[in-house]
């Protein structure tokens, strides 16, 4: 008997550690176990004629948020083609509210409900090995006649037992790594599944090192960490932290999702003095309104968190994203502009401005109702509205996420913005008020060049505001340069001919590469824009002022 374990990813980037873990995991069965990764964004008959003609008799589907609806429309389909194959499906999507899909779907054989591992082993050695009972297998929901049996949740996996699946690193070229060190969360942040399970697990940090080394070995370019507090505990973080340090191989990036204000002076000081690229740090801080927090327990200490970007920031080594959630209880559209300027003043590098997924199973499923909440039916189940947040208020923070992407989080307009900022009162009337000018343009459902995004911004200045055109254009010219040599000037660019003589004797004396640039602005400034050395953080070209001698 053949098992597929079927993963449908949201890109091609994308890996599934999930059934990676469970075939080694399974391992006395690992021969008759085989793996399948497609993505959303493949034609759905490519993905039935894989798996119809893959001879397997048992496919289980691994379900998130992201694939749900889409691996249902592919189980329904095989189930007509294949209706001697048993179909299984695992994952957070389906662990939660089983019993209601085993009854929507009857295509389904059964759910594997929370961690996978021991689970999965039982039930490859059933199909395979004719071992055991399904009734017997803990973790699983499973349909007998028009009864659905729940076997009940099995104890968490010793993570140790686990084995390590990138051996084959080929296998994962152009993808991306994830990595697990540990498991379950000490917070109880009532959006987030994690917080179900808080029984905190960590892998053996001799393992962890071992395997990391094996990743450093392989220059493999980036590993995310998919702890969901990496530094929920002190020592087993920096005995990580100081090994990544004192292997650094000048190429492999890690990525860490953590809580700043847990962050001690030793691990700050351990940080400050990593490579500059090595380690990126993803931050949640959902809200500024201690209100807001306290209603979904989560406990954060602002200042704290506030001072530890501040002093990673100082050292401009380490590249760090923090997240707002809308649609929070208690957030209002003011509120919500509190906490957006509140994390936009800590300069991150990039902003992520997410809106609530009521997911099921999370605490705040169960809480939506009391809060007013309506959100959409199907996955993302993302907010629609709350008792404090009306959905045209929802619309206007679309078009404010959308302005931050392209305008902040794109890191195309950074010397442009910080620029204009000096005429707005905060951060978030100046993108909320671009925001209103795409849509009144209609330039909101418009897919735009680079070059039309600058040209917009520039309308938007000429018209709306009363900043000097003239001075912006000349931040953007210096930002368009930052990131690349153009082929072509922007039309807003001033002639540089008169300046052409003076440059090519600069480039001839100081033997500058053919791939630099020199600009000279309208104040006489004369910048160098190396192409050749690049910050490793924004990978802009590295600028110097330098000095042209006109007189010659």
């Amino acid at each position: 008997m053949k098992i597929l374990l079927a993963a449908c990813n949201a890109k091609y980037i994308h890996s599934n550690p999930a059934v990676y873990n469970l075939r080694a995991y399974a391992s006395d069965c690992r021969d008759s176990v085989f793996i399948k990764e497609f993505t959303i964004n493949q034609p759905k008959d490519e993905i039935l004629k894989d798996i119809y003609r893959s001879g397997a008799g048992v496919v289980c589907f691994s379900c998130y948020i992201w694939n749900i609806s889409f691996v249902k429309e592919i189980i329904e389909d095989l189930k007509k083609l294949l209706p001697d194959t048993a179909f299984w499906a695992g994952g957070p999507e389906v662990s939660f509210h089983g019993e209601e899909l085993l009854r929507a779907m009857p295509q389904l054989t059964g759910i594997m409900a929370g961690e996978g591992e021991e689970t999965f082993r039982e039930l490859a050695g059933y199909y395979v090995k004719n071992r055991g009972r399904l009734e017997d297998i803990r973790g699983i929901l499973l349909r007998q006649g028009e009864e659905i049996r729940n076997n009940g949740l099995r104890e968490p996996v010793d993570l140790n037992k686990i084995p390590f699946v990138y051996e084959h690193i080929e296998e994962f070229s152009n993808r991306i790594i994830y990595y697990e060190s540990s498991r379950g969360c000490p917070f109880s942040c009532s959006y987030c599944l994690s917080s179900i399970d808080r029984r905190l697990r960590f892998r053996d940090p001799v393992l962890v090192k071992k395997e990391l080394q094996f990743f450093l070995d392989n220059k493999v370019p980036q590993v995310k960490f998919v702890d969901r507090t990496f530094n929920c505990r002190h020592s087993h973080a920096m005995e990580i932290w100081k090994y990544i340090l004192e292997h650094d191989n000048g190429v492999t990036n890690f990525h860490f999702e953590v809580s700043a204000d847990l962050f001690t002076e030793e691990e700050l000081k351990l940080l400050g003095q990593m490579r500059p690229g090595l380690v990126q740090l993803e931050i949640g801080v959902q809200s500024a309104n201690p209100q807001t927090l306290k209603a979904i327990r989560r406990k954060t200490d602002l200042q704290k968190l506030e001072n530890a970007v501040a002093g990673i920031k100082e050292k401009e080594n380490i590249h760090q994203h923090l997240d707002l959630i809308a649609g929070l209880p208690w957030e209002d559209y003011e509120s919500f502009r509190r906490s957006f300027n509140c994390v936009y003043k800590m300069k991150p590098d990039q902003l992520q401005l997410g809106f609530l997924k009521v997911l099921k199973g999370s605490a705040m499923e169960k809480e939506a109702k009391e809060y007013g909440m309506i959100f959409k039916t199907r996955e993302p189940y993302e907010i629609l509205s709350t008792k404090w947040l009306s959905y045209e208020e929802i619309l206007k923070l679309k078009m404010v996420e959308s302005m931050v992407e392209v305008y902040y989080n794109s890191g195309q307009f950074q010397h442009t913005l910080n620029w204009i900022m000096r005429f707005y009162e905060d951060a978030f009337s100046f993108f909320e008020s671009l925001g209103r000018f795409y849509e009144k343009k209609g330039y909101g459902e418009i897919s735009h060049s680079r070059i039309r995004r600058y040209e917009i911004l520039l309308e938007f200045l000429r018209e709306e505001t009363k900043i000097p055109e003239a001075e912006a254009s000349q931040k953007m010219i210096y930002d368009l340069y930052l990131r690349e040599n153009l082929k072509k000037r922007p039309c807003f660019a001033p002639d540089q001919k008169a300046y052409e003589k003076a440059v090519w004797t600069y480039r001839k004396e100081h033997q500058i590469s053919k791939t630099a640039h020199i600009e000279v602005f309208q104040d006489g400034t004369a910048v160098l824009f190396d192409y050749d050395r690049r910050s490793p953080l924004s990978h802009n070209a590295l600028t110097e002022e330098i000095c042209l001698s006109y007189g010659r």
